[in-house]
This record gives C-alpha cells, structure tokens and sequence, in this order.
C-alpha cells in the first residue's frame, strides 16, 4: 500500500463551486433578515458604489487583548450612497413553494433616470414605458391594491431606485432592487411603505453608526488562471518533464473520468460573495466636513487630495466601512442588516484621525490649504483669447506709471549689437493686437479697439527706456585686435631695410 511523503490538508474550498463568472452583476438578496413584528416598521436594505479606501487612528478598548488602551491603524472603506427613490410597492404570499408575489402597486409617476431601466436602447426607444398607467393612475385603484396586499400577503417589500446620476458616473441606467419592511403587522407595513412613495430614503435613515451589516457584490475578475493560482496547489520539482504549475495525479483509471474535487484550470473572480458583519465606522452627509475629529480639528471632506484613484471625488452620502469589501471602484454593493448578528461586546469606535492624504505618490499633505501654505500658491495662466492678456496689460499699465524703474547711465556698446525692444514698444505692438472680438467664436476680422490703443500708447509714452545691455551672443573683439596684430607683424618683417 503507497503513502504519501507529507500530510497536508486540500487545497481550496469546496463551498463555493461551481467557480464561474456569476449571471447576477449586482449583489443579490437570497434571505432577508428574520422579521421580528415588535419593533417599528423599517427598511432592510439599502444599495451603494465603493469610492476607494483609506486608513483611520484609532483606540482600541478590548479588555484581555493585547491592543487595549493602544493606538491602531485600520484600513476603512468608503461606499458613496445616494439617496434611493421609492416607486412601488410589491405583496408575497407564502405557497408550499416558497413566496409568490401576488401584486404590485407603483408610484404615479417615475422620473425619467428610472424609465430608462426598462429598456435596452434608450436612443432607439420611444420613451412611453408607465405613459398609460399614469393616464389611468387614480387614488381608488391605488388604495384598492394595497389594500388587497394588506389582507392576503405575509410579505410586504418597496421597489426602489438609486439615483447614479448624481455620482457622475457614466453610466445612466439606475440599480433597482427589492427592499424588505420589517417590524409592525402587515397592515402597518402597507402604511409605512405608502408613505415612502415618490420620496427619497437617505442612509442614515436605515443604518447607524457602530451598527454591523452584510455587504453582497460581485469580485474583481481575473480571467482564466491555473492550478496554482486558482486553487493554491503545491508546485511539482523543478525537474519536472512538461511543466511544473501541475496537477500530478488528476485520479485513478476507474471511475474513468476526473472528480468535481481535483483542482482544475478555469475562471479566477467575478463571483457572487456575500460578507458578513461588517462594521459602519461612520456616515458622513452630502457638503458636510465630516473627517474632524477630537484629535484632529482640521475641516475636511472624506475626499482624498486629487480623489480616490479612478472614482473621483466623493459628493454625496457616504458609509465608512471597517476593512476591505469586495469588487473594484465604482461597482455596486448591496447592503443589507446583519442576518446573522455577532453577541459580542459592542467596541466604541474613537476615531482619532483619518487620512485624506493623496493615494498617489507620498501623500505629505491632508487638504489644498495645506499644500498652498507650504509651497505658496502659484499664479494662474492667463486662458481665453488675446482680449482678456490685453485687459490684464491695460490694467497693469497704471501700476507701470506709478512705480518707473531707475535708470542708469547708457553705456557704450558696439554698432554690430541689434537693438533691444524697448517696454513702449512692446506696448505699441500689444496695442496692435488688441481684439474687439474673441476669435475663438468669430471668424470675422480683428478690429483694434480704440479707447484700448489710446490707453496704451499714452502708457507707452510715459514709460522711460530700458538700459541697453550687451548681449551674449554678440562675439568678444579680442580675437579680432589679435589677428590685427599678427598681419602688422608679418608686414613688418617684408618689409626690407634700408
């Protein structure tokens, strides 16, 4: 009977298979919490877009550990969550199959963000989705399905919307998704999701700080990969014939075909995942100088210096997450209340700082007034068209005037040096090109404006001319007085004595 050399464990998990790019490229709720009748009535879920990470100080209060009353650096990051819009109302009842939806009621009327969701091409569309249910839209036949919702169904979920075109992506379609009520009886639900209709529902309104969530998303893809690095399989010897990022053995003869547990090449992310318990280590509000803290009383956005690394700048409500989350910048996330809450003791957070130093290069500065108070702010290049350099030379004339610069006895220069052009002429040839309009916008000829040139002839006048100075480029004479020297010398030697 064989053995082998060493005992390890497998290689990779089998709870995930099979591994392929998933058919859902949102987070999708499976499960929502567990309803519980004697709390208020309230949302279970909500929907965000990861902007990036960063790193927060803070103190650790974890009696028995090794970290109590320490400083520690943690990784945090930042999901920008717009409000979402509510636009309908869905009923479940319970069938020995599971939940079947038995009707839906939804909003008067939908805002054009998102009509275009029920298309594939908005371009090529007629644009007329919900124009007939607006047309026969009345309050009795609203009121008449919810209230056959309230009477036959278990299950009561709002449809809501977020809103992308407030985060400057470029995409245009909005995500929807269903959003669970719970707590109250059904008839309360119904109410409570009445109210909600054609209204936004802010974050804060869903979550609180310190409270732990579930995060679903789709991974980073990262195409097709081998043995080793999809499953983490052992490198075979170095003399290895025909490759060593194998699989030695990959089964028997018999059963003649290779079993679901041998490790194979494939599809490395883009998979389903759900995280569970995550932290929320603070909501910050839209415009809000939400990053100060005790420690730190500087007034700054979560925003990093030059933005969060191909996202861009954070202009709406945002979530600070403990850890890293799945999926790249700018995927949807899912965010639903914990399914399975931790009894753990709740830690305070005590946030000491957070970093809004760039992500590229060194990072030295925390904010714009930083950096302009240590380098000095730089001026700004004139931009438009010649009108607005002629403007600033005009205004600039009078400061000219005011303070003229002292002048020096002229020294004596050579007939051979070219003449320098004086400050009244640079303020002639500038009067010369004084446009009435902008030529970016007109092709018409340029006129000289009069009242301009007249301002800037006088000012040419009245400026005194700069000291001529020789140039370097004007070659020395000494060469020159050498070789004369020479010819003198080579004529006085013909020439012959007498």
């Amino acid at each position: 009977m064989s053995h082998r050399k060493f005992e390890a464990p497998r290689h990779g998990s089998l709870g995930f298979l099979p591994r392929k790019r998933t058919k859902k490229h949102r987070g999708k709720v499976r499960s929502f919490p567990n309803d519980d009748a004697s709390k208020e009535c309230h949302l279970t879920a909500f929907m965000g877009y990861k902007a990036g990470m960063t790193h927060v100080l803070r103190d650790v209060e974890r009696p028995g550990s090794k970290l109590h009353k320490k400083e520690a650096v943690e990784a945090v990051t930042i999901l920008e969550t717009p409000p979402m819009v509510v636009v309908g109302i869905v009923g479940y009842i319970e069938t020995p199959r599971g939940l079947r939806s038995l009707t839906t009621a939804w909003a008067q009327s939908l805002s054009k963000e998102a009509v275009r969701r029920f298309y594939k091409n908005w371009y090529r569309s007629k644009c007329k989705a919900f124009t007939k249910y607006q047309a026969n839209y009345s309050e009795d036949n609203l009121n008449k399905t919810l209230a056959r919702i309230a009477k036959y169904c278990s299950v009561v979920r709002v449809i809501a919307h977020t809103q992308i075109g407030l985060i400057k992506l470029r995409q245009k379609k909005p995500h929807f998704m269903e959003v669970q009520v719970n707590g109250g009886d059904v008839a309360a639900k119904v109410a409570f999701a009445k109210e909600l209709l054609e209204k936004t529902v802010p974050v804060r309104s869903v979550f609180a700080e310190g409270e732990k969530i579930d995060i679903l998303g789709v991974t980073k893809g990262h195409g097709y990969k081998g043995v080793v690095n999809r499953w983490g399989v052992t490198r075979l010897p170095r003399k290895t014939h025909r490759g060593l990022r194998k699989v030695a053995c990959i089964g028997s003869w018999h059963p003649a075909r290779v079993g679901f547990t041998v490790a194979r090449a494939g599809q490395r992310g883009y998979h389903h995942r759900t995280e569970l318990n995550k932290k929320i280590y603070r909501i910050g509000t839209k415009g809000a100088l939400d990053c100060k803290t005790e420690q730190d009383l500087t007034e700054k956005s979560i925003t990093p210096l030059g933005g969060f690394p191909h996202y861009g700048s954070v202009r709406e409500d945002w979530l600070m997450i403990k850890g890293g989350t799945v999926g790249v910048k700018k995927r949807v996330l899912t965010l639903t209340k914990a399914r399975f809450p931790t009894a753990k003791r709740q830690e305070p957070i005590n946030i000491k700082f957070i970093d809004t130093a760039p992500k590229f290069g060194h990072g030295r500065f925390q904010t714009k007034a930083e950096k302009d108070k240590h380098f000095g702010v730089k001026a700004k290049p004139l931009r438009g068209c010649r009108r607005a350099a002629a403007r600033a030379a005009a205004a600039a004339a009078p400061r000219l005037l005011q303070s003229p610069t002292p002048t020096r006895p002229p020294r004596a220069r050579s007939a051979a040096l070219p003449p320098r052009p004086s400050a009244a002429g640079f303020l002639r040839a500038l009067a010369s090109l004084c446009p009435t309009e902008c030529t970016r916008h007109s092709r018409a000829p340029l006129q000289p404006k009069p009242q301009l040139c007249r301002l800037l002839l006088a000012c040419a006048s009245s400026v005194a001319p700069p000291t001529p100075r020789r140039p370097s480029h004007v070659p020395s004479i000494r060469p020159l007085l050498s070789r004369q020297r020479q010819d003198g010398d080579r004529a006085a030697v013909r020439q012959p004595r007498r």
